[in-house]
């Protein structure tokens, strides 16, 4: 007879590291995504689509800008935010992404940046899920390297005009507001672009093979005018973007953990019930060395995350720690995910099981919020002390 058996977060009894309000809003989050994403979720990656109306359910259960005091924000720590986001990319990283880029990015900048008369008009709509935002930083030509940004800001009068173009903006076609990133004659600055502004649109990105139940859009900026109180006060540099993205990759620090659990936890069902060779594939030595592997890779990435989250509810995180974070986890949640699927066999290709659609999100994450080789050479800066960047370069 089998011994009874364990979940493959389970295996270190884990639980009692967080307290009880922690477990108690995971609990919530992964009961609200098997309510109301597992079931839809196929159906919107198929249609490559993500349902915007959802934002508004984020906002009454108190997901967006959730680690955020004031202005109609949830005000939790750090650790509550994670084990959330963990929760919802267990659904989809697209769900994920959404509630990251609303609060970790376009809320946070304005939160963090913004001028008070900015943080009344905008963070308690978006709070809510009334008002969507979007983070418009990267260009087609201006990834890893966004000191060369071609996107212009020029004082016209009292107030500015932006021309430019971003691109692989995550809700950039149904957002209410953007921040936008530009190069002014004093350097980087930041700007608050209601999305009806006259020459500001935002066409939907198609054709994609990864993140399908997300909206993926270009901004474009032509002759965008916008009042003088527009531009966020305190963001000068460089330092206003890099400080909203390392917020992004805490979540995601966290998050990926979900897509491998979820890949994991599927893999595992699916092992004990399918037979070959008249006995339970669950039960074959190759099997279980690759279900063990993965759990102890998954288990490491939790704790890891844990401890970053920690470490930044004591207010004493710094952005390579979350580099760090970044590249072992979500590289290892990707190479479950493929793992996986190897096990699923030709199942394994299908949407009837998530296996192949997280492995495919996964593939995004991997590279935004900073590719590994832009993390690596963070935490080689670090070791070494030597900027392998080039000259007058730097992401952290």
């Amino acid at each position: 007879m089998a011994d009874k058996r364990v979940g493959p977060l389970e295996l270190l009894a884990v639980d009692h590291l967080l307290s009880d309000e922690e477990l108690a809003i995971q609990a919530t989050v992964r009961r609200f995504v098997g309510e109301q994403i597992r079931p839809n979720v196929a159906e919107w990656f198929e249609a490559g689509t993500f349902p915007v109306e959802m934002s508004k359910e984020f906002g009454a259960l108190g997901l967006l800008g959730m680690h955020l005091q004031g202005y109609g924000c949830a005000g939790t720590n750090a650790v509550p935010y994670g084990l959330a986001c963990m929760e919802l990319e267990a659904g989809d990283s697209g769900a994920r992404s959404f509630v990251s880029v609303q609060g970790s990015l376009a809320m946070f900048a304005i939160h963090r940046w913004g001028s008070e008369e900015q943080k009344d008009r905008w963070l308690p709509a978006m709070a809510a899920g009334e008002a969507i935002g979007c983070f418009g930083l990267t260009e087609a030509d201006f990834g890893s390297n966004p000191a060369g940004m071609r996107t212009r800001a020029r004082r016209d009068g009292d107030g500015w005009v932006l021309d430019g173009t971003k691109m692989w903006i995550t809700n950039g076609s149904v957002a209410d507001v953007a921040i936008v990133w530009a190069q002014t004659d004093g350097g980087i600055r930041g700007f608050v672009v209601p999305t009806d502004t006259a020459g500001f649109s935002a066409p939907k990105i198609g054709g994609k093979l990864s993140l399908r139940a997300s909206i993926t859009s270009e901004l474009v900026l032509d002759g965008v005018r916008l009042p003088a109180d527009a531009m966020l006060p305190a963001a000068e540099g460089l330092r206003g973007p890099l400080s909203c993205l390392s917020e992004a990759r805490f979540g995601i620090v966290f998050g990926a953990l979900g897509a491998a659990r979820d890949c994991l936890e599927t893999t595992i069902a699916y092992a004990l019930d399918r037979d070959a060779f008249d006995r339970p594939i669950a039960g074959f030595q190759l099997t279980q060395q690759k279900l063990a592997d993965m759990t102890l890779e998954l288990q490491k990435g939790f704790l890891l995350a844990l401890h970053i989250g920690r470490l930044k509810d004591a207010g004493k995180l710094q952005p390579r720690q979350v580099s760090l974070g970044k590249l072992n986890n979500v590289r290892e949640s990707l190479q479950i995910a493929r793992e996986c699927r190897t096990i699923l066999g030709a199942s394994g290709i299908t949407l009837e099981y998530p296996v192949l659609r997280h492995a495919n999100n996964l593939e995004s994450v991997l590279t935004y919020e900073g590719t590994s080789e832009v993390h690596s050479l963070v935490i080689g800066q670090a070791l070494t002390g030597i900027n392998a960047f080039g000259e007058g370069r730097s992401v952290s």
